[in-house]
C-alpha cells in the first residue's frame, strides 16, 4: 500500500531530559514527523530544532496554544494515514515499533480505529543501568495514542490538544468502538507497542529535584467543579499543581522492575 502513512505528532512543554529520545526512537517507525512546541523556557525547542535538522522528514513549529496541535492533523482524515501521538515522557522501544510498522503496512490492524499498547508508567529511570521502574498496563490504563485516520471523515469542534476532544465523524460502519487492546493480549515482554511512560520522574532541567506529578489534560478539562476551585487557589498562591488523575490510574498493581536496555540502543 504505497499511499499508506504513519504521522508522528510530538506535542511538548518543558521536555528537555526525555524528548531527544523519546523522538530518536519513533523517528525510523514515522513517514512525518510533527514536532509542536508550545512555549516551552528549557532547552526543549533548541532540541527539537536540532531533530528536526537531523531528521528529513521532521518539521518543528512552536505553538502559542497546544489546541493548535490538532489543527496540525485535520487534515489527515479520511486518508490512509495512522497517527502516532507521542509526548516528550514517552520512550518507545524502536525495534517494537520496526515491527508494529509492517504489521500496519500489512494490514493486520485496518479494522481497528485505535490501537492501545503496552506501558511502563515510571517513577525510576537509570539509563546507565538500562533499567526502569514502576506500574504497567495493565492493570493501569494504557496511554498510547494511534489512530487509524482512514476511518473518519472529519475530528473538529473543542479539541483542547491534538487526539483529545472535539467530536469525530466516522465513515459509514466504523465507529469508536473499534478499538483493539493489545496490551491486554500481549505481554510487556513481546509487546511490539510498548513504551516507558516517565510521568513520576524529572522532565526538564527547570524541575526541582523532587518534581510535582505534573498534572494532564485530564486534571485540567475532566475535574469536578471544587478540583477546579483547589486547583484555581493552588496556582493562585504559587503551589505547584499535581496530577491526582496520574496517582489514582497510573500506579496500580506491583510496581515492578525491568531491562530497559532495548528503550536505550
Amino acid at each position: 500500500m504505497p499511499d499508506r502513512q504513519i504521522v508522528g505528532l510530538v506535542n511538548v512543554k518543558h521536555e528537555d531530559i526525555h524528548v531527544r529520545q523519546a523522538v530518536e526512537n519513533m523517528a525510523a517507525f514515522c513517514d512525518c514527523i510533527l514536532l509542536a512546541d508550545h512555549g516551552s523556557t528549557d532547552e526543549t525547542p533548541r532540541i527539537l530544532r536540532e531533530l528536526a535538522e537531523r531528521h528529513a522528514h521532521a518539521e518543528y513549529f512552536p505553538i502559542a496554544n497546544p489546541r493548535e496541535s490538532h489543527e496540525l492533523i485535520k487534515s489527515y482524515s479520511g486518508r490512509d494515514t495512522w497517527i502516532f501521538g507521542v509526548d516528550g515522557d514517552e520512550i518507545y522501544d524502536p525495534a517494537g515499533l520496526a515491527k508494529m510498522r509492517a504489521d500496519l503496512f500489512a494490514g493486520r490492524y485496518d479494522d481497528a480505529w485505535m490501537i492501545l499498547g503496552n506501558v511502563l508508567n515510571c517513577d525510576l529511570v537509570d539509563r546507565e543501568r538500562k533499567s526502569a521502574a514502576g506500574w504497567l498496563s495493565p492493570p493501569c490504563r494504557s496511554i498510547t495514542k494511534l489512530y487509524n485516520f482512514r476511518h473518519i471523515r472529519s475530528w473538529d469542534g473543542d479539541t483542547p490538544e491534538r487526539l483529545h476532544g472535539g467530536t469525530i465523524e466516522f465513515h459509514p460502519g466504523r465507529d469508536a468502538l473499534a478499538r483493539l487492546n493489545l496490551h491486554e493480549r500481549e505481554p510487556w515482554e513481546t509487546s511490539p507497542l510498548r513504551c516507558l511512560h516517565t510521568c513520576f520522574v524529572a522532565r526538564s532541567s527547570l524541575d526541582p529535584a523532587l518534581p510535582a506529578v505534573r498534572e494532564n489534560i485530564m486534571d485540567v478539562h475532566a475535574a469536578a467543579p471544587l478540583a477546579r476551585v483547589r486547583r484555581w487557589w493552588k496556582k493562585l498562591r504559587g503551589e505547584p499543581l499535581e496530577s491526582d488523575w496520574k496517582k489514582t490510574r497510573y500506579m496500580r498493581g506491583e510496581r515492578v522492575t525491568i531491562d530497559a536496555t532495548p528503550f536505550f540502543p
